[in-house]
């Protein structure tokens, strides 16, 4: 809870500032385990804010997750608490810079107090084109991760249709500094990619995405996701539907993923079924 009021402290000092163009959100997520050892089923609820005033950006969110574990292997279900933050700043109308952090409190793993910062830079070619490179460094007790993320942004407009596909491109390297059941059974780097597709027409909105390539311990979603559990993923696929209804957007999402759980050294798969729900305010 001492996150949550951090959180709505911020957004009534930035909310004194008369932003413009600016949204809050909630979102609640419901997620199913298929032949995993350690988890069956859970949810994810999250509130966050997008506030713009003047040449700066703030962006930041608060969640909490309650996931049902077998037990034994496990002592306890599992209850996470994160903390996400973005600031922007435009340095001109094709320049930006970004920083990022996170912090992750769990009660089960050794990722427990685990915080991630982040430094990036955006650059627009022009209307259509830009692309934006961010480094990513997760400090936990018992490794660390280097993370490097490049994403290119291309829009376009065929009569009422807005369109923009992306393309992101995902480096990762594990420095171990103490043996530990994490990552004792994971690769010493990771490289993935992944292509998303988001399409507004009218009131409504469309959106898919794919990432391929293995990848652990992975930040996503610009730094406002964080896979902080030991699980290889190899395979995401996303798809979602939105609609405006005057000043709010509601959208249904479904995600699946599928992985191998690192501490067991098995090749069998475990997959995981996200439906999310997500309600946006704009003011």
């Amino acid at each position: 809870m001492k996150y949550l009021l951090i959180l709505l402290i911020l957004n009534s000092i930035i909310l004194a500032q008369e932003p413009v163009h600016s949204s809050v959100s909630t979102y609640y997520e419901n997620k199913t385990f298929s032949n995993s050892s350690q988890k069956t089923d859970g949810y994810v609820v999250g509130v966050g804010a997008d506030i713009h005033h003047s040449d700066s950006m703030y962006k930041f969110a608060y969640e909490h997750g309650d996931t049902n574990t077998r037990q034994p292997p496990l002592k306890d279900d599992l209850k996470v608490d994160k903390l996400f933050f973005r600031y922007g700043y435009e340095v001109s109308e094709n320049l930006e810079f970004n920083l990022n952090y996170i912090y992750i409190s769990d009660n089960i793993a050794i990722t427990d107090k685990g915080k991630a910062y982040a430094a990036g830079i955006s650059y627009k070619l022009n209307k259509k084109l830009s692309s934006n490179f961010t480094q990513f460094y997760s400090d936990y007790e018992d490794f660390n991760v280097y993370q490097s993320d490049l994403k290119i942004d291309f829009k376009m407009k065929l009569k009422k249709i807005k369109m923009k596909l992306s393309s992101i491109t995902k480096y990762m390297y594990i420095d171990e500094e103490n043996i530990n059941g994490f990552t004792k059974n994971a690769q010493k780097d990771y490289l993935t990619t992944g292509l998303k597709f988001h399409m507004h027409y009218d009131s409504y909105h469309f959106g898919g995405g794919a990432y391929f390539g293995k990848r652990a311990f992975g930040i996503m979603n610009d730094g406002f996701k964080i896979q902080h559990h030991a699980m290889e993923f190899d395979r995401t696929y996303a798809v979602g539907i939105g609609k405006n209804i005057d000043d709010f957007v509601v959208r249904l999402q479904y995600i699946y993923q599928r992985a191998i759980e690192l501490p067991l050294a098995t090749k069998e798969h475990v997959t995981v079924s996200n439906f999310r729900l997500i309600a946006n305010y704009k003011f």
